[in-house]
């Protein structure tokens, strides 16, 4: 090759290649360094196409081996309502969610307006889509991660939707990778055999709307009184926003909330242009409620087990369930018979008369062993047009009076202290802790020294509140709590903010279902169990799901036995009189709440001898217990004295039907417990029975007891009554016919009237401040 050649052929791969600028050739590495790099940025990039691919084929693969398993599409889904039903203890259905209130429309029958609602609100994209909405979910994961504690924007499809309601669970749990392949699967399946139209109009007909309403046309026909095509835009509009959250959004019970969500559907449509914004603000400024109807109670039956429903309804979705729209069969421990026995009890004459018909009654009755919940009446006289409203039976806001004293006071004193039923307690003027309020009786008299037994039986609030001292409010809370019952504060014995505001829901503080747990307790020697409505869900598989009830040691055997054994004693000779059964081995206590003197400023009265605002009595055997409240739904409204004894009335009549197959067991006395006479002690217990329970001296204080109750001198603090001195005081504090409800001709607790001396509380105080009144009436 010649110079020239050589040159030339230089030449022709140009200067940069045969020099570095210098005259000099580059170095060897140099020369290849861009192609190096070139070749690895390939590499890398074929490497994350193949990952990808595979990656692709995999999620492919995933996709189908979910997809395959997809139930079948079917005419007969798409259209039936997924209701549930309940069954009562013997598996009769009492009642179907959803059944025969459905009425449909067809696809040529949806109104514009409505279509416009629906689509602006739910699905933007309907129309553009195949089922499923890339474009929407990649949105919505935009959103998700942009605004993380937001609340979670979900990327479904109308069709989507339809299908989830059709085939699988609403709720957030369940949304499984699987089933939302499966559910993506049949949307797109979907909308290869049906029509927009089609599938707008299933979704129209199929929705949930509140109050036990399925479809759209059904809530326009039972809300408004007319069908959709007749419905104004912002009618329209709150129907349409309705089915994200139908409880949360029902016209009825949560008009706030109603009114926002309507108010998005309409800033949806304008913002889709499908209304003007003239007709957006007059839309924006009707009434929530403009239009509506009274709601019609279509089943008669309903009344009698509708708060009983409610409660079913609220423990299946704590559990994460929809009993509206998961197709569930929902055994519950309901007992039918009773049910309707309890509401007969409450709502006719035949068993019990009542002062007017405003007057309130709130019962819960429930298994001893168990915990299961047989029968609640949740108010008296409820009208036909209310479905699932407010149960008395659950509500924490009213006293329970002198029912607290077992569970507060006394049982938490034999747990705790070992205090026997014999036990000298000194029944003497009193005064909350710390302060210079005094504690009264109602009879304004004091007995001096007398048993615990005693002063339990005649409801003495002196001796209960010395106990509570004695106890320390924390083990008394700490008791509380085994029995399910917690509150805010405790200042003094049975002086507890029950009806706070601040009551945190049902959390705090005591209810008929509350109380009958508690005493059940008792009844079932110690062991507490939760009180529950649904023992069994049976699901559209085939699966099911048992409900085990909470249970747990709440007390001692020995503490659960003695209680029992004074508590028989309250009702065959104390103030509970009115509720004896005659053979029925039973036990139970007497509650009457109490006015201030705040209240009776407010109330223009004078007097709190003879009215008190709630009046409650909860009884049991060793197979059930039922709880009772009485009052009115204002609590200035007052209970008149004739009618404290309401309560154990409707409590005598209700054990008696539930004791009436039942064998009359009584409870079988622990090893740890000893009888000496009719007190027991327990076993191994250091009671220093020459300390009294009360703080003061040896010899009785300086105060005027009163003759008709004044202690025996053969009896001094340090020592034990004999059983002369015992049958002595038991036979002053015999019932007399003064005592007796003049109204009903039965006896009633005069021992528990309301008081305007209260504990230090910036509440009204709860729990054994009856009985406190400034009339000298007989000792009950």
């Amino acid at each position: 090759m010649t110079t020239d050649e050589i040159g030339s052929r230089a030449s022709r791969h140009g200067n940069g290649a045969a020099s570095n600028g210098n005259g000099k050739p580059p170095s060897g590495n140099n020369i290849y360094k861009k192609p190096k790099k070139k070749r690895i940025l390939l590499k890398i990039f074929l490497a994350l196409f193949a990952l990808g691919i595979i990656g692709v084929a995999a999620g492919g693969v995933l996709f189908w081996s979910y997809a395959k398993d997809a139930p079948k599409l079917d005419d007969d889904k798409l259209n039936a309502t997924v209701s549930s039903k309940l069954y009562d203890i013997k598996g009769n259905v009492f009642e179907e969610l959803g059944a025969e209130k459905r009425e449909t429309i067809k696809p040529t029958d949806v109104p514009q307006l409505l279509r416009d609602a629906v689509v602006s609100v739910e699905d933007k994209r309907f129309y553009k889509h195949s089922g499923v909405d890339p474009i929407r979910i990649a949105g919505s994961a935009f959103s998700n991660f942009k605004n993380p504690g937001g609340g979670l924007q979900g990327g479904s499809t109308l069709t989507q939707q339809l299908i989830k309601l059709s085939y699988f669970s609403t709720k957030e749990e369940d949304q499984t990778l699987k089933r939302k392949a499966q559910e993506a699967w049949l949307a797109v399946q979907l909308e290869k055999q049906k029509s927009k139209e089609e599938i707008l109009t299933y979704y129209i007909n199929k929705v949930y709307m509140a109050n036990g309403l399925y479809g759209m046309e059904t809530a326009a026909e039972t809300y408004y009184g007319k069908p959709l095509s007749e419905l104004s835009l912002p009618q329209t509009a709150l129907l349409a926003g309705m089915p994200q959250a139908p409880n949360d959004y029902d016209p009825y019970t949560q008009k706030e909330k109603a009114k926002e969500r309507r108010d998005v559907v309409l800033y949806t449509m304008r913002e889709n242009d499908k209304i003007t914004e003239k007709e957006y603000e007059e839309a924006k400024a009707t009434p929530i409620d403009d239009g509506l109807q009274e709601l019609k109670q279509t089943n008669e039956n309903r009344k009698i087990v509708d708060n009983y429903i409610r409660e079913v309804i609220a423990e299946v979705e704590k559990r994460g369930k929809n009993a509206y729209t998961d197709g569930l069969d929902i055994y519950t421990n309901l007992d039918m018979d009773a049910q309707k026995h309890l509401y007969d009890i409450v709502n006719t004459d035949q068993y019990v008369n009542y002062p007017d018909a405003d007057f309130q009654v709130a019962s819960t009755v429930m298994d001893v062993k168990t915990g299961q919940v047989k029968a609640q009446i949740g108010g008296r006289n409820i009208p036909d047009d209310v479905q699932l409203g407010n149960n008395l039976a659950l509500n924490v806001n009213r006293d329970v009076g002198s029912t607290m004293k077992p569970i507060a006071d006394y049982g938490p004193a034999i747990e705790y202290l070992n205090y026997s039923t014999g036990r000298i307690m000194m029944d003497k003027p009193t005064t909350y802790e710390g302060t210079n309020i005094p504690v009264t009786n109602a009879d304004m008299q004091y007995y001096g020294a007398l048993t615990m037994r005693k002063a339990i039986m005649d409801s003495r609030n002196t001796t209960a509140v010395q106990t509570f001292n004695a106890v320390g409010s924390d083990k008394s809370a700490e008791f509380l709590k085994n029995l399910g019952i917690e509150f805010k504060t405790m200042v003094a014995a049975n002086a507890i903010s029950s009806n706070t505001a601040d009551i945190d829901g049902y959390k705090y503080g005591v209810s008929s279902l509350k109380l009958a747990a508690a005493y059940a307790a008792f009844g079932n020697m110690g062991v507490y169990n939760e009180p529950y409505y649904v023992n069994k869900i049976v699901y559209q598989d085939g699966s099911e799901e048992d409900f085990v009830p909470q249970s747990k040691r709440a007390m001692k055997e020995s503490t659960a036995y003695m209680m029992n054994d004074i508590l028989k004693d309250v009702i065959t000779g104390g103030t509970a009189f009115n509720a004896g059964i005659p053979g029925l081995i039973q036990a139970g206590k007497t509650g009457t709440a109490n006015y201030t003197d705040d209240d009776l400023a407010r109330m223009g009265a004078s007097s709190a001898s003879s009215i008190a605002p709630d009046s409650t009595f909860v009884g049991y055997t060793p197979h059930y217990v039922v709880s009772v409240w009485t009052g009115y739904n204002e609590r200035t409204t007052p209970i008149p004295y004739e009618y404290w004894g309401t309560a154990s009335d409707v409590y005598r009549e209700m054990m008696q039907f539930m004791s009436k197959d039942m064998p009359n067991d009584d409870w079988t006395m622990p090893d740890t417990v000893i009888r000496s006479g009719n007190e027991l002690y327990v076993k191994g217990a250091d009671e220093d029975y020459s300390t009294p329970a009360y703080t003061g001296t040896s010899t009785y204080p300086s105060y005027s007891v009163p003759a008709s109750s004044e202690a025996p001198t053969n009896v001094t603090p340090d020592s034990v009554p004999t059983e002369s001195t015992q049958s002595q005081a038991e036979e002053q504090s015999a019932p007399t016919e003064e005592t007796k409800n003049s109204s009903n001709n039965t006896p009633i607790d005069s021992n528990e009237s309301p008081d305007n001396n209260t504990a230090p509380s910036t509440s009204q105080p709860s729990g054994g401040q009856e009985g406190q009144d400034k009339e000298n009436k007989p000792s009950g």
